[in-house]
């Protein structure tokens, strides 16, 4: 049995309230013992392990609720040149550098197989807290079918762990959504629309039909008590999905007035990924590895996303914070926050989208997303004050300490851990 004290901060717990300052936090092996103030903890025979906030903010482990966590975009010949195996080496990577960023949990939404997942609970490699849903549905010659007419299929590789997403009409999608559940997935993606990084469709084109939806789900959530989410962006792919019961919706780019109270009638979650499309128009500046329809589909819809997300947010949609990285490379993942903020959400609002609401829409509000006594000991610290500036999340020097888990994967040397 182990204990460290985390001290001297100011506590922003997720829940939303006032930050407290002078806060402390105990936490016993893996878990949150107690939280208050510094002079309120509870006394405990033995060494305690100390780790002094030196004044910074004290928050939950982040969380990102959609993540590629296997792959960083590359260029088509990059892509096409990469040895298989290589990409699971760079996920080393990738997930050391979502720790990074203060980011101790993710919803992954396509391509990373439960060895990875295993590989992180087993102790083999650092990375963050993950659910995973293997590879996602589409239709043939949608979005997610990277099948090029040259005949090559630049991306998408199946293997044993990694069964292909793509199936056509009731009895495949039957069989594919089984064979995922089999092959280990905690959450269904399925593509209700096209996209703008897939080469032969748009973002308005609806994938699946409603009762195609309605069998993902019912074999999903109804059979296994496993919740579906959907990459949906045209107006009637985002319907579609809501009234067939999918849990959440990922970039919601076309949002309309009936969509929204469909999502309220139902409790559906928005995942806004607004640094997606941000991300594709930055990379086309400064390099030309991206495809042209890729860019120009994501300046035709980068206004209309902003003006969804901003609209659903008024309107009281339940929104989650999730990125695409792997889009965008990862660890830059908290640049979202200020994103959000930019559509109307306060930094406070921001911050509970990351934590609480993103541990809710993943179904875990019992073991993270807020510092309370019992939940898993995720926490992070930060320099600077998050609420009075947002954005100094984006710099990951900023973020001085990680704690998943109850272990120490960040932390700076001026915030060295003494013992007591």
């Amino acid at each position: 049995m182990s204990y460290t004290l985390i001290k001297n901060g100011t506590l922003i717990d997720g829940n939303g309230g006032d930050p407290v300052k002078g806060a402390a936090v105990l936490l016993k092996d893996n878990k949150i013992d107690a939280v208050g103030k510094a002079e309120d903890m509870p006394t405990v025979d033995g060494d305690v392990n100390v780790i002094d906030a030196n004044d910074g903010f004290i928050l939950p482990g982040l969380i990102d609720t959609h993540v590629h966590m296997t792959m960083q975009k590359k260029s088509t010949q990059e892509t096409l040149e990469t040895p298989f195996s290589l990409k699971f080496y760079e996920t080393i990577d990738y997930m050391r550098n979502t720790l990074n960023a203060g980011v101790t949990t993710v919803r992954d939404a396509g391509f990373t197989d439960v060895g990875v997942k295993e590989a992180v609970e087993r102790g083999h490699v650092e990375g963050p807290r993950m659910q995973v849903s293997i590879n996602p549905l589409t239709i043939t010659g949608g979005h997610g079918d990277s099948w090029m007419r040259s005949g090559t299929d630049i991306t998408r590789v199946s293997y044993p762990s990694m069964p292909s997403g793509v199936c056509d009409g009731p009895d495949q999608v039957h069989q594919k959504v089984r064979e995922m559940l089999r092959a280990g997935a905690d959450i269904i993606k399925v593509h209700a629309t096209g996209g703008v990084m897939s080469p032969t469709d748009r973002p308005e084109f609806t994938q699946f039909s409603p009762e195609e939806l309605e069998i993902i789900v019912r074999e999903a959530e109804y059979r296994a008590g496993v919740k579906v989410m959907a990459h949906a962006q045209g107006y009637e792919g985002i319907k579609n999905a809501v009234r067939a019961g999918i849990h959440s919706i990922e970039h919601g780019i076309f949002i309309d007035d009936e969509a929204i109270e469909l999502m309220l009638e139902n409790g559906t979650y928005l995942v806004p990924t607004l640094l997606a499309p941000v991300s594709v128009l930055e990379a086309a500046e400064s390099s030309n590895h991206l495809p042209e329809y890729a860019v120009q589909k994501a300046r035709d819809v980068i206004e209309i996303h902003q003006e969804s997300a901003a609209k659903a947010y008024e309107a009281g949609v339940k929104i989650a914070m999730g990125t695409d990285a792997g889009v965008m490379p990862h660890g830059t993942n908290l640049r979202e926050l200020d994103l959000m903020c930019k559509i109307g959400m306060t930094p406070m609002e921001s911050i509970v989208a990351t934590t609480k609401v993103a541990a809710e829409c993943m179904g875990w509000d019992d073991r993270i997303g807020t510092v309370e006594e019992g939940k898993l000991a995720d926490i992070v610290i930060t320099k600077e004050d998050p609420i009075a500036d947002i954005s100094s999340l984006e710099d990951i020097a900023n973020i001085v300490t990680v704690v998943k888990d109850g272990k120490v994967v960040k932390e700076e040397k001026t915030q060295a851990a003494v013992t007591a």
